[in-house]
């Protein structure tokens, strides 16, 4: 084998694990801000961190107006509006989801991960977006990350049979990479839909893309955790906990406590409904 093919195959095996890296983007010359690129998510992102209990979180509708300014990026968004608002129950939603092709995640990923636990439960837990075990298996929170939430569900009198579970993004993002605000904003509507259908009666947000999907807010979930939002969706006012993820305390076991006393506020909560 001379030189040239040894190069040929050395630079095949280096795209294939570029792409399994979840590099989907060439160096260039000129630095690029890819984040300068993206559809903001909501209108407010440069508001203050620290939020009371009785501040109101804007419902969907009002969080895609700034999508309107781009007619071509805006028709995905609608269309997945239309589409989840369309679904009467939760299966429907699901059936919905599965045929919706506005999301490119959706071709990278294996699985689609709509929910774990039982429908109309008065505790939904709500992630980020599936992992690499989430992916395979197709259900929120397994692996290492699924057995310390058991663990944590537990320490409460809870187990995942008693709460419903779901992710802000159904599609594991390629390389586990952090998602876009503009997939959080074409997935945006599933979950609102998801959350209209299942009516829980308080929310947990797990980790920042959660929380910034109940907020707008991307500057981090340290200074917000441990404080009650408000979250509101049509005729709904459901109280939110924001907390730590559980793959967050797999790398930084010295948060435990923290989120431990974030779920005994909810445990409290749950016994006084």
């Amino acid at each position: 084998m001379s030189k040239k093919d040894k190069d040929v195959i050395l630079n095949e095996d280096l795209l294939s694990f570029y792409k399994e890296s979840g590099v989907d983007t060439a160096l260039t010359d000129v630095p690029i801000d890819h984040f300068n690129q993206a559809i903001p998510l909501e209108p407010q992102l440069n508001q203050a961190c620290d939020i009371s209990y009785h501040q109101k979180i804007s419902p969907t509708i009002k969080s895609h107006t700034p999508l309107l300014n781009n007619p071509d990026k805006t028709q995905p968004v609608l269309s997945a509006v239309e589409i989840a608002k369309n679904a009467q129950t939760l299966d429907e939603l699901k059936s919905a989801l599965l045929s919706f092709n506005g999301c490119l995640l959706k071709l990278t990923a294996q699985n689609t991960c709509f929910s774990d636990g039982t429908a109309g439960s008065p505790l939904m837990l709500i992630g980020e977006a599936p992992g690499r075990e989430e992916d395979i298996q197709g259900i929120p929170f397994v692996g290492k990350a699924g057995i310390l939430l058991n663990k944590i569900l537990a320490s409460i009198g809870l187990t995942r049979q008693n709460v419903y579970i779901a992710n802000t993004i159904p599609w594991r993002p390629p390389g586990n990479r952090t998602p876009t605000p503009r997939e959080i904003a074409l997935c945006r509507p599933f979950i609102e839909r998801q959350i209209l259908l299942a009516k829980p009666r308080i929310l947990i947000a797990l980790g920042s893309t959660a929380v910034q999907f109940f907020t707008g807010i991307q500057s981090g979930i340290i200074r917000i955790r441990g404080k009650w939002l408000t979250y509101e969706n049509e005729d709904l006012k459901i109280p939110v906990m924001p907390t730590f993820h559980p793959a967050y305390l797999l790398r930084t076991p010295s948060q435990k406590k923290l989120t431990w006393i974030d779920f005994l506020e909810v445990k409290n909560r749950l016994n006084n409904l």
